[in-house]
């Protein structure tokens, strides 16, 4: 398939995706029944996000535009992917790269992602049976020109280790922050609380820390926050809370919570499921330029001409890749040298 080809192909399964399709309705389902994380309002609110913003004509020929890629990949290498599992079609977009690049790809899926990942493959199979050699599954990864592998810091170093006689992209645990003043309205904070809870908070863009000025006034941003209170209908979610609010009782540590997100005073960018961190700042500017370029950053919102703005966390654009590693530049360059 030559590149115009490819894009059609992919604005068709933007279609599907947005289709009521019975089967894509039973894949939906049988992937919310497999993980529990995977509930039917995430699943999708992951699948409107890269039906919309991704995979419409405009998009897609801009994308492979600003990267040179050609009409045709004369030379296609085989690429292994590891995929991530925890926000739904989180290796989506290595997938589509791959693919829009004009290589093959061998997919080996989290286990906790593999329904939506392997029914949207088949379907283009479905449509385009020649690239029933090109889009593979495989439990191992073997035999590749080159890897493509998004893991925890842990497993970031086997990868390193296995794949290191090949060209590879290796990705490590992200999450994103998010710097307040006190001066943002309830709208604002409202279009926060979704950076902060979509996915459960999962997600390497999800805001899992916040940077506010001394004598900051929490109520609003808990009352904000309440408009997630349904989250606690769900056990998974439920027990990470109860678990974590009786360590801070048990240990008499300092906490607000209102019924449903917990904020605790923490340096860590990181934070549990249901927690939120915090952290005083005194000078804006220097914060900014302490966090520019931070190895655990992937997303830096707030009301600010620099960051991201409330609510747009978890709405990557095409060129927004993860690590800020440029996948479609490693494809179409590194891999064709």
């Amino acid at each position: 398939m030559n590149l115009p080809q490819r894009i059609s192909l992919l604005e068709k399964l933007g279609i599907y995706m947005r289709s009521q399709n019975s089967e894509w309705l039973e894949a939906k389902k049988r992937a919310s029944l497999e993980n529990g994380w995977f509930i039917p309002p995430f699943i999708e609110s992951a699948i409107e996000q890269m039906a919309k913003h991704w995979l419409q004509r405009k998009a897609l020929e801009e994308w492979a535009t600003g990267e040179n890629i050609g009409l045709e990949n004369r030379t296609p290498k085989k690429i292994g992917l590891v995929l991530a599992g925890n926000i739904p079609l989180v290796g989506f977009h290595d997938c589509l790269s791959v693919f829009i690049s004009g290589h093959h790809s061998i997919i080996k899926t989290s286990s906790k992602d593999r329904i939506l990942i392997e029914h949207l493959v088949s379907k283009m199979i479905q449509w385009e049976p020649s690239l029933q050699n090109e889009m593979n599954f495989a439990d191992r990864l073997t035999g590749c020109d080159g890897y493509i592998a998004t893991g925890s810091n842990n497993s970031s170093r086997y990868f390193e280790y296995y794949f290191s006689k090949y060209p590879h992209l290796i990705r490590k645990n992200k999450t994103s922050a998010a710097l307040l003043t006190g001066t943002e309205t309830k709208e604002e904070l409202e279009k926060l609380a979704e950076d902060v809870h979509l996915y459960f908070g999962l997600g390497c863009r999800n805001v899992t820390k916040i940077y506010v000025p001394a004598q900051y006034d929490f109520i609003p941003l808990l009352e904000a926050f309440k408009k997630f209170s349904w989250l606690s209908d769900n056990h998974k979610f439920k027990n990470n809370y109860d678990y974590n609010l009786a360590l801070y009782i048990l240990n008499k540590q300092f906490y607000m919570t209102n019924g449903t997100t917990l904020l605790i005073e923490d340096t860590s960018l990181f934070a549990p499921v249901s927690q939120l961190n915090y952290e005083f700042y005194t000078d804006k500017n220097t914060l900014l330029n302490n966090l520019a370029n931070h190895p655990d950053l992937q997303c830096l919102v707030g009301n600010d001409e620099r960051l991201i703005p409330f609510g747009n966390s978890q709405l990557p654009a095409l060129t927004d890749y993860a690590d800020g590693s440029n996948t479609l530049a490693f494809l179409n360059k590194k891999m064709l040298n």
